[in-house]
Protein backbone atom coordinates (compact mmCIF):
# COMPACT_ATOMS: atom_id res chain seq x y z
CA UNK A 1 0.00 0.00 0.00
CA UNK A 2 1.61 3.13 -0.89
CA UNK A 3 -0.60 6.11 0.56
CA UNK A 4 -1.08 9.37 -1.85
CA UNK A 5 -3.03 11.83 0.21
CA UNK A 6 -6.23 12.18 2.51
CA UNK A 7 -8.94 14.51 1.84
CA UNK A 8 -11.49 16.30 4.10
CA UNK A 9 -14.69 16.31 2.60
CA UNK A 10 -17.36 17.13 5.61
CA UNK A 11 -17.19 18.45 8.85
CA UNK A 12 -19.70 17.72 11.28
CA UNK A 13 -19.75 18.79 15.13
CA UNK A 14 -18.92 14.88 16.53
CA UNK A 15 -17.26 13.18 13.28
CA UNK A 16 -15.15 14.34 10.10
CA UNK A 17 -15.84 12.69 6.79
CA UNK A 18 -12.07 12.14 4.39
CA UNK A 19 -11.11 10.39 1.75
CA UNK A 20 -8.03 8.48 1.68
CA UNK A 21 -6.29 8.05 -1.28
CA UNK A 22 -4.00 5.23 -1.97
CA UNK A 23 -2.26 2.45 -4.56
CA UNK A 24 -3.00 -0.92 -3.83
CA UNK A 25 0.35 -3.28 -4.06
CA UNK A 26 -0.86 -4.07 -7.71
CA UNK A 27 -0.92 -0.80 -8.99
CA UNK A 28 -4.39 -0.06 -8.41
CA UNK A 29 -5.64 3.25 -7.42
CA UNK A 30 -7.69 3.68 -4.58
CA UNK A 31 -10.48 5.48 -2.41
CA UNK A 32 -10.88 4.98 1.05
CA UNK A 33 -14.07 6.91 2.66
CA UNK A 34 -13.66 6.99 6.33
CA UNK A 35 -14.83 9.20 9.81
CA UNK A 36 -12.87 10.15 12.31
CA UNK A 37 -12.70 12.68 15.80
CA UNK A 38 -10.13 14.18 14.42
CA UNK A 39 -11.22 17.04 12.37
CA UNK A 40 -7.77 18.31 11.24
CA UNK A 41 -6.12 15.06 9.26
CA UNK A 42 -3.73 16.30 6.52
CA UNK A 43 -1.34 13.41 6.56
CA UNK A 44 -0.24 9.96 6.85
CA UNK A 45 1.17 10.84 10.46
CA UNK A 46 -2.02 12.33 11.86
CA UNK A 47 -4.26 9.27 10.28
CA UNK A 48 -3.04 6.96 12.97
CA UNK A 49 -3.43 8.97 15.97
CA UNK A 50 -1.87 7.35 19.73
CA UNK A 51 -4.06 8.45 21.97
CA UNK A 52 -7.96 7.20 22.93
CA UNK A 53 -11.01 9.21 21.83
CA UNK A 54 -13.21 7.38 23.78
CA UNK A 55 -13.68 4.91 26.77
CA UNK A 56 -15.59 1.54 27.60
CA UNK A 57 -16.61 0.74 30.98
CA UNK A 58 -16.71 -2.94 31.87
CA UNK A 59 -18.06 -2.86 35.16
CA UNK A 60 -18.92 -5.81 37.46
CA UNK A 61 -20.51 -5.73 40.76
CA UNK A 62 -17.75 -6.13 43.59
CA UNK A 63 -18.21 -9.99 43.89
CA UNK A 64 -17.93 -10.42 40.01
CA UNK A 65 -21.08 -12.23 39.81
CA UNK A 66 -22.73 -9.56 37.48
CA UNK A 67 -22.15 -7.37 34.59
CA UNK A 68 -23.78 -3.62 33.89
CA UNK A 69 -25.10 -3.51 30.48
CA UNK A 70 -26.82 -0.71 28.92
CA UNK A 71 -29.50 -0.83 26.66
CA UNK A 72 -29.32 1.96 24.57
CA UNK A 73 -31.66 3.49 21.41
CA UNK A 74 -28.17 3.82 18.87
CA UNK A 75 -30.09 5.99 15.99
CA UNK A 76 -27.52 4.51 13.43
CA UNK A 77 -28.95 1.17 13.73
CA UNK A 78 -32.70 2.62 14.53
CA UNK A 79 -33.32 0.19 17.18
CA UNK A 80 -32.11 -1.17 20.73
CA UNK A 81 -29.01 -2.05 21.27
CA UNK A 82 -26.98 -3.55 23.87
CA UNK A 83 -23.39 -1.97 24.25
CA UNK A 84 -21.07 -1.32 27.66
CA UNK A 85 -21.23 1.97 28.79
CA UNK A 86 -18.97 4.27 26.86
CA UNK A 87 -18.16 7.61 25.86
CA UNK A 88 -15.68 10.05 24.61
CA UNK A 89 -12.90 11.10 26.50
CA UNK A 90 -13.16 15.32 27.39
CA UNK A 91 -9.43 17.04 26.97
CA UNK A 92 -7.60 17.20 29.92
CA UNK A 93 -9.48 13.74 30.88
CA UNK A 94 -7.58 10.69 32.00
CA UNK A 95 -9.10 7.62 31.05
CA UNK A 96 -10.04 7.04 34.58
CA UNK A 97 -11.39 10.22 34.76
CA UNK A 98 -13.76 9.85 31.78
CA UNK A 99 -14.80 6.51 32.97
CA UNK A 100 -16.17 7.48 36.36
CA UNK A 101 -17.72 10.77 34.61
CA UNK A 102 -19.76 8.41 32.17
CA UNK A 103 -20.57 5.65 34.20
CA UNK A 104 -22.04 8.90 36.25
CA UNK A 105 -23.87 9.95 33.53
CA UNK A 106 -25.43 7.39 31.96
CA UNK A 107 -26.19 5.01 35.11
CA UNK A 108 -25.88 6.86 38.11
CA UNK A 109 -23.06 4.38 39.59
CA UNK A 110 -19.98 5.23 41.38
CA UNK A 111 -16.71 4.09 39.56
CA UNK A 112 -15.54 1.74 42.99
CA UNK A 113 -12.39 0.01 41.52
CA UNK A 114 -10.11 0.42 38.54
CA UNK A 115 -8.27 -3.31 38.37
CA UNK A 116 -7.24 -2.63 34.48
CA UNK A 117 -7.15 -0.62 31.52
CA UNK A 118 -6.90 -2.15 28.25
CA UNK A 119 -4.70 -0.68 26.15
CA UNK A 120 -5.89 1.17 22.96
CA UNK A 121 -8.13 -0.74 20.49
CA UNK A 122 -10.46 0.40 17.48
CA UNK A 123 -14.18 1.27 17.73
CA UNK A 124 -15.08 0.61 14.14
CA UNK A 125 -11.89 -0.31 12.05
CA UNK A 126 -13.71 -0.72 8.60
CA UNK A 127 -14.70 2.98 8.47
CA UNK A 128 -13.01 4.90 11.21
CA UNK A 129 -9.98 5.31 12.99
CA UNK A 130 -11.54 6.42 16.32
CA UNK A 131 -9.66 4.76 19.71
CA UNK A 132 -10.79 3.30 22.71
CA UNK A 133 -9.48 1.90 25.81
CA UNK A 134 -11.51 -0.30 27.94
CA UNK A 135 -11.51 0.67 32.04
CA UNK A 136 -12.51 -3.08 33.87
CA UNK A 137 -12.97 -2.55 37.00
CA UNK A 138 -16.42 -2.65 39.73
CA UNK A 139 -18.84 -0.14 41.12
CA UNK A 140 -21.25 0.08 42.99
CA UNK A 141 -24.64 2.04 43.77
CA UNK A 142 -28.35 2.48 42.45
CA UNK A 143 -28.80 2.42 38.86
CA UNK A 144 -30.28 6.07 37.63
CA UNK A 145 -31.77 7.29 34.42
CA UNK A 146 -28.92 8.89 32.46
CA UNK A 147 -28.45 12.76 32.99
CA UNK A 148 -28.68 13.52 29.32
CA UNK A 149 -32.24 13.37 26.99
CA UNK A 150 -29.95 13.05 23.86
CA UNK A 151 -29.12 9.60 25.45
CA UNK A 152 -31.94 6.67 25.77
CA UNK A 153 -29.85 4.47 27.94
CA UNK A 154 -31.36 1.48 30.11
CA UNK A 155 -28.91 0.56 32.10
CA UNK A 156 -28.79 -3.09 34.44
CA UNK A 157 -27.08 -5.88 36.14
CA UNK A 158 -26.64 -9.02 34.57
CA UNK A 159 -26.16 -12.52 35.46
CA UNK A 160 -24.11 -14.97 33.63
CA UNK A 161 -27.04 -16.71 32.73
CA UNK A 162 -29.12 -14.06 31.85
CA UNK A 163 -26.11 -12.90 28.94
CA UNK A 164 -26.01 -15.79 27.46
CA UNK A 165 -30.52 -16.11 26.64
CA UNK A 166 -29.47 -12.56 25.45
CA UNK A 167 -27.03 -13.10 23.32
CA UNK A 168 -29.22 -15.61 21.81
CA UNK A 169 -32.14 -12.99 20.90
CA UNK A 170 -30.70 -9.38 21.44
CA UNK A 171 -28.57 -7.22 19.22
CA UNK A 172 -25.08 -5.76 20.46
CA UNK A 173 -22.38 -3.98 19.66
CA UNK A 174 -19.41 -6.27 18.81
CA UNK A 175 -16.73 -5.88 20.97
CA UNK A 176 -19.81 -6.31 23.83
CA UNK A 177 -20.85 -9.16 22.14
CA UNK A 178 -17.53 -10.75 22.06
CA UNK A 179 -16.28 -9.65 25.10
CA UNK A 180 -20.23 -10.94 27.19
CA UNK A 181 -20.09 -14.35 25.23
CA UNK A 182 -16.39 -15.18 26.79
CA UNK A 183 -17.68 -13.71 30.48
CA UNK A 184 -20.99 -15.79 30.45
CA UNK A 185 -18.75 -19.14 29.73
CA UNK A 186 -16.53 -18.36 32.63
Amino acid sequence: MLFRKITKKEEGKFITRYDVEYETEDGKEKIYEMISRNNDINDYETLHGDSPDAVVLIMTTPDGSRILINKEFRMAAGMWVYNFPAGLIDEGETPEEAAARELREETGLKLQRVDDIIGLSYSAIGFSNEMNVCVVGCCEGNIQKSDSSFEEIEAAWYTREEVRELLKKERFAARTQAYLYLWSRG
